[in-house]
């Protein structure tokens, strides 16, 4: 029987290994797989490579990562927090500023893009956003029928860490409004995609119109909210 959920987010996150690149969803405070980070930390891992749309931005998550030296490089659109007030809000800032982290600053949508082309298993595409800026340095760029374009490589992850609402057995996930944002294509991206859920919901029971990350792209769900249902 196949059944691709575990029992704790321990066990959910144990064969993540020093160095690897590890896709996080969210956007904001909407959708972030924040008990998946948490047990990150306690379990260890190094050098991680992380993209995510920002570099933390509350006192919990993605900021202990960083805070605790655990990240080596920073793949987002977004390097700044929001609220400087909250504790490691500026662990990014203050650890870029030592030398202590790499940054690569990534345009939103050709992060997604990248990541979506690495999901369908293309090649590098053109896009002209970010031609004839900072972000274009050393890249290849060319001019078509007037436009200027930046050549861009896809972006593919070892894990995916997604928040989703609802998941099966079977890692089919359905999201709550905007908690959607990155989870689907990231989950396409990434060899080993792990979900946290809200509910595991009885295999059947969510509607196929409703799914916006089919199974086949996840490995392993773990419910952290309410009583599964099967």
């Amino acid at each position: 029987m196949l059944d691709k959920t575990v029992g704790s987010l321990e066990e959910a996150v144990a064969d993540v290994h020093d160095g690897a690149t590890l896709l996080i969803g969210g956007f904001g405070s909407s959708g972030v797989p924040t008990q998946l980070i948490c047990a990150l930390l306690d379990q260890g891992a190094r050098e991680l490579v992380i993209v995510n749309n920002n570099a933390g931005n509350g006192p919990i998550g993605l900021s202990q990562l960083v805070a605790a030296g655990r990240v080596r490089k920073m793949i987002c659109s977004f390097a700044r927090s929001s609220n400087k007030l909250k504790p490691n809000a500026v662990a990014f800032a203050d650890r870029y500023r030592a030398g202590e982290i790499e940054l690569e600053c990534v345009p939103q949508g050709t992060m997604a893009e990248r990541m979506r082309a690495a999901g369908a298993g293309m090649g590098p595409f053109f896009t002209p956003t970010a031609y004839g800026t900072d972000l274009a340095k050393g890249k290849e760029t060319r001019v078509i029928d007037g436009v200027g374009y930046v050549l861009e490589n896809p972006l593919k992850g070892d894990f995916a860490f997604v928040k989703a609402q609802y998941g099966d057995r079977w890692g089919n996930l359905t999201y709550r409004y905007a908690g959607r944002n990155f989870g689907p294509v990231m989950a396409m991206a990434a060899t080993t995609t792990i979900a946290q859920v809200d509910r595991i919901a009885a295999l059947g029971s969510l509607a196929p119109e409703h799914v916006a990350t089919p199974g086949i792209f996840v490995q392993r769900v773990v419910q952290v909210g309410e009583q599964k249902d099967a």
